[in-house]
């Protein structure tokens, strides 16, 4: 009975001061990288971290060794993303945890008798571990941090530095045992490499976010000029239309005088011309916003030539405190995604609802599922460097404006919902 007491009492005490080590690790490095959303990930992930930190680690102990690729695999089974990015940010945080460890095992025991030395460590690491989340929690990512292969390789090289620095320190002076002079070189290389590591680990996961925040910015103005030049598009689309239609008179003249000369077969060819030209066609008119129509028109268009059914509704005012680039962009990029998953999917059919009610500008389309989905909804094409910035616009125009966007599947198709709220309110 006491044995068990004495195991719930202290060794209980030890695992739940672990998993609390764990849970500061865990807040200190996962805003560099994405966790997966189910419980038992994350409740593995918060193990993993508290095991980690809880190793004894000193200067010449090969227990490094056996840790590192042990942690590496837990912390890939519990995260997901690019594979570079996150070897990178595990071996930082292995870095990280390690450095602390080895100074805590290996310095503490010369201030404190053996009899104490085992519970001052053990205390040490969550408070050491909640101090530097202190000094660093205002500069960590709001989210995972998003940067290019080639920026993430650049990272890994560099992380390859406190690594080996720590590798040098803890697993090649296993000799200073032999000799005192040699166990003095290693604890005096041991106070200058650990501390060197624990910075150099610090100070690259503020590179990540520094680099993501760069990114980020780039990919901000990116998006700015796309949606620029695809709004400017659409109008000299509109625009070259209404000059065709004024162009009727010369069309008439052309006819007339066609006709004059008895060339019937000519005037016949010549209105199927323009029967056929897109500014005969007219454009239908689907709300008041002259932007909105220009989208939806160009986009019914184009869905039925590519033999796709389009269900467009709009009820919009003529005026909406949204830019009009904006408001060009949400609905052209959404049309063009489900555009190009209706043309993989058996059903043909994409259905738009856009509108304004109490105060916020509600859009929602809607297609049939591809299959080619993927978690995240990242693009599908092959250069992603010059595609996927539909859905990432979208979203950054929503946050702008204070608003949400949720896409993904439900009951069997693909839907798209916006919700932005509106300076004031309008009536229909």
């Amino acid at each position: 009975m006491a044995v068990f007491l004495r195991f719930v009492i202290v060794d209980g005490g030890w695992i739940l001061l672990s998993m609390a080590t764990g849970l500061i690790l865990c807040r200190l490095c996962i805003p560099f990288v994405s966790v997966k959303q189910k419980l038992p990930w994350k409740l593995l992930l918060v193990v993993t971290f508290g095991g980690a930190s809880g190793m004894v680690i000193w200067v010449g102990d090969n227990n490094l060794l056996f840790t590192l690729p042990v942690f590496l695999v837990f912390f890939f089974l519990c995260t997901q993303g690019e594979r570079i990015g996150r070897l990178t940010v595990g071996l930082i945080a292995f870095c990280l945890i390690m450095s602390v460890c080895a100074m805590l095992d290996t310095y503490l025991s010369y201030l404190f008798s053996r009899d104490s030395y085992d519970i001052i460590t053990r205390l040490a690491r969550p408070v050491v571990f909640g101090l530097i989340l202190l000094l660093f929690h205002r500069r960590l990512p709001d989210g995972p941090a998003v940067l290019p292969p080639r920026l993430w390789k650049l990272v890994l090289g560099l992380a390859a530095m406190p690594l080996c620095a720590l590798v040098a320190v803890v697993l090649l002076t296993n000799q200073r045992y032999e000799s005192p002079a040699v166990h003095a070189l290693a604890m005096n290389q041991g106070l200058v490499v650990l501390p060197f590591v624990l910075v150099t680990s610090l100070v690259l996961l503020q590179a990540i976010r520094v680099l993501a925040d760069h990114q980020q910015l780039e990919r901000t103005a990116q998006l700015a000029e796309m949606r620029e030049l695809y709004y400017q598009g659409l109008r000299r689309e509109q625009d070259q239309v209404r000059t065709l239609r004024h162009d009727l008179r010369n069309h008439l003249t052309a006819l007339q005088g066609l006709l004059a000369q008895g060339q019937t077969a000519q005037a016949a060819g010549y209105l199927e011309q323009i029967a056929g030209s897109p500014w005969a066609q007219g454009s239908r008119q689907f709300c008041e916003n002259e932007t909105a129509n220009v989208v939806l028109s160009s986009k019914a268009e184009a869905a039925r030539q590519l033999g796709l059914q389009a269900d467009f509704q709009a009820v919009l005012p003529q005026d909406l405190p949204i830019a009009d680039p904006d408001l060009c962009a949400l609905l052209g990029n959404a049309i063009d995604n489900a555009t190009e998953a209706a043309q993989k999917a058996a059903d043909k059919k994409i259905r738009l609802r856009c509108r304004t009610d109490k105060g916020l500008f509600m859009l929602r389309v809607e297609n049939a599922l591809a299959g080619d989905e993927r978690p995240g909804l990242s693009t599908t094409k092959k250069n992603k460097t010059a595609h996927g910035f539909g859905l990432a616009g979208m979203r950054e125009i929503a946050a702008r404006y204070g608003g949400s966007l949720e896409a993904g599947p439900r009951e069997g198709h693909f839907e798209l919902v916006v919700c932005l709220p509106l300076e004031r309110n309008f009536t229909i």
